[in-house]
């Protein structure tokens, strides 16, 4: 049996558009048949990995994510000699070990060196291939038994913790796909909203008004503000073995992950909102049983003017009978860090993830 690791953060962001959708409006979920505003995993799966404070605790272990790699082989070919249409068909071959890419198109001669999904490279991949084009250069050709040399054993942590999928005929015999260690769900409020438009104007500084007293730029945004509820449930033991059985760097990347998902947002329309917020409350439980999240405990939208502590209460409650009901989910009394009461700390929280 595993041992999971799962985190229920309440966060509240004032007004703020942190995830848009296909027509720039804050993107939305109904539950409970409520509208909801909602963050999707992806979003915060993407500002933890990239966020100054992952890359400052996990240097040297987080890979790329990118369909472009095609296109850095070919430049370094092109660097070092190797003819254009040459390098091109080269570069091809190397980044369709790893998937398929993209077809010719017209009026963008370099497209079809782009991988047609996005790949997670580990930074050891990515410093083995720069390496190869030596070789490549020199020989001409691309060998795939190379290829399958440089292929990582181990992972860098946002590999082991999100996932990867490679569908390459030749790369999937030497390596399996990764399984994401690390479960996010989508950040939904604890009651409902309403998306409201923000009209704008931008005044011409230089502009004083005699003969235009108009504004020199107006235009309309969409935002919401809300308290949100994100769920992670984290299988420790797979985390591990997705780092080749390292605990430290495991240890390390636990803490990142804590301190990401307590302090770090999205960074949609920051400059418009500075909407910037940490967690106001976390309850961490660690145990065998399989998890659950305690989403259903905002199924009824919190309502009143004490949203915050009201959403606490109702997730201890509910916490409290579903173990009333099932039976103990987790080893033990979890961890709280609660804000407004100035009750545990972060540093608790992480402690009590890692140990």
């Amino acid at each position: 049996m595993s041992t999971f690791v799962q985190l229920h953060l309440l966060t509240s962001y004032p007004p703020s558009n942190l995830n848009r959708d296909d027509l720039g409006r804050p993107k939305t979920a109904v539950m409970g048949g409520k509208t909801r505003l909602r963050v999707s995993s992806q979003s915060l799966k993407r500002a933890w990995r990239t966020s100054a404070l992952f890359e400052s605790a996990l240097d040297g272990h987080i890979g790329k994510r990118t369909k472009k790699m095609g296109l850095e082989v070919y430049k370094m070919l092109c660097a070092k000699g190797v003819a254009e249409n040459k390098a091109k068909e080269l570069a091809i071959e190397v980044v369709g070990f790893f998937g398929a890419t993209e077809n010719a198109v017209k009026n963008k001669p370099l497209k079809e060196l782009e991988s047609s999904q996005l790949i997670h490279f580990n930074q050891s991949e990515m410093l083995a291939l720069s390496d190869l084009t030596e070789k490549i250069a020199k020989d001409a050709k691309v060998d795939t038994d190379d290829l399958k040399k440089l292929v990582a054993k181990r992972y860098d942590i946002d590999v082991a913790m999100f996932g990867r999928m490679l569908t390459g005929k030749e790369v999937v015999k030497v390596t399996k796909n990764t399984e994401a260690a690390v479960q996010v769900a989508h950040a939904v409020t604890v009651h409902e909203v309403a998306v409201e438009d923000d009209y704008f104007t931008a005044v011409d500084d230089l502009n004083n008004g005699e003969e235009d007293a108009g504004a020199a730029h107006i235009g309309e945004t969409e935002f919401a503000s809300g308290a949100f509820y994100l769920y992670l449930c984290i299988n420790r033991d797979l985390l591990e073995e997705n780092l080749g059985g390292d605990k430290a760097l495991a240890k390390k990347a636990l803490t990142a992950l804590v301190e990401s998902a307590a302090k770090v947002a999205p960074n949609g329309k920051q400059n418009s909102f500075a909407s910037r917020a940490y967690a106001s409350y976390i309850m961490a439980e660690k145990g065998e049983q399989q998890p659950r999240s305690l989403s259903v405990a905002f199924l009824k939208p919190v309502r009143g003017e004490d949203i915050m502590n009201k959403a606490i209460a109702e997730l201890e409650a509910k916490r409290a009978n579903m173990e009333k009901v099932y039976g103990l989910c987790a080893a033990g009394d979890p961890m709280i860090m609660n804000a407004e009461t100035g009750e545990g700390s972060l540093n608790d929280i992480a402690t009590f993830v890692t140990e």
